[in-house]
């Protein structure tokens, strides 16, 4: 296993399943199984253990994306990851791909979608708050995907700059705005998904893909339960992540 280098990210897992994202310098670092001193860092392997002042050891891992969205800043409501895992399963977007990201809020699903597109892909996700652009850029930076997702701070209301693109992922309260704007931008065969949370949106949506070169419109709803399993007492979890928002696939034709 190799070590981790200056300035890198690492995750670091405490037994109880307490986990701190961190990064390979010189400070202490206080966490609730006491203090960490990170330089110690280089001197150990991924796979390796890391003692605190306590006694307490953390196993020294890279850190996954999922790692990365539990410890993003969060603007704006976001885009879970059971809901973006959908864009992937009925776009089947990929390396080299294109995107335009409508509403980056926090950026998660730039994020999301950009970890799919690199090394060679793009991402240019249209933000018109500057408060969430400034969030977005900011945890875009952390995971390390500034040279492949882009945040434009324009009004995807007003047009896309972007042609022949793979997908159009929108999240703004009136997808059905940027549908013509989508049409134009869209390679044939190329993809547009909206995330919608109200069903009158989603009416004045299929309306406007209806009007335009859009054909194979679906739309889902994505229900995540976990299930807890300890010996002699299997169940589904009274707690559910629910209704986030409907999913609606249209494919340019």
């Amino acid at each position: 296993m190799r070590m981790p280098a200056e300035g890198e990210w690492v995750l670091l897992l405490h037994r109880t399943g307490d986990k701190y994202l961190v990064r390979v310098e010189d400070r202490e670092f206080q966490s609730s199984m006491g203090v960490l001193k990170l330089g110690e860092l280089r001197k150990l392997q991924f796979g390796q253990t890391l003692k605190s002042h306590l006694g307490e050891e953390f196993l020294v891992l890279p850190p996954s994306l999922p790692d990365f969205f539990e410890k993003l800043k969060r603007a704006p409501q976001v885009v879970l990851p059971k809901d973006a895992a959908q864009v992937v399963a009925h776009t089947g977007v990929g390396p080299g791909d294109v995107v335009v990201d409508g509403g980056t809020g926090s950026g998660w699903l730039a994020i999301f979608l950009g970890n799919l597109v690199r090394p060679d892909g793009r991402v240019y996700t249209y933000e018109i708050r500057e408060e969430f652009a400034r969030v977005a850029e900011e945890n875009i930076r952390k995971v390390g995907l500034e040279k492949i997702v882009t945040v434009k701070r324009r009004d995807i209301y007003q047009g896309i700059d972007e042609m022949e693109v793979d997908l159009v992922s929108l999240d703004v309260p009136e997808p059905h705005r940027v549908v013509a704007h989508a049409e134009k931008a869209l390679k044939v065969g190329g993809y547009l998904v909206a995330f919608t949370p109200c069903v009158e949106t989603l009416q004045q949506l299929y309306q406007a893909l209806r009007g335009g070169r859009f054909a194979e419109l679906k739309t889902i709803e994505c229900l995540v339960r976990e299930i807890l399993v300890r010996p002699g007492a299997t169940r589904p979890s009274t707690e559910m992540i629910a209704h986030t928002s409907y999913l609606t696939f249209a494919r340019r034709i």
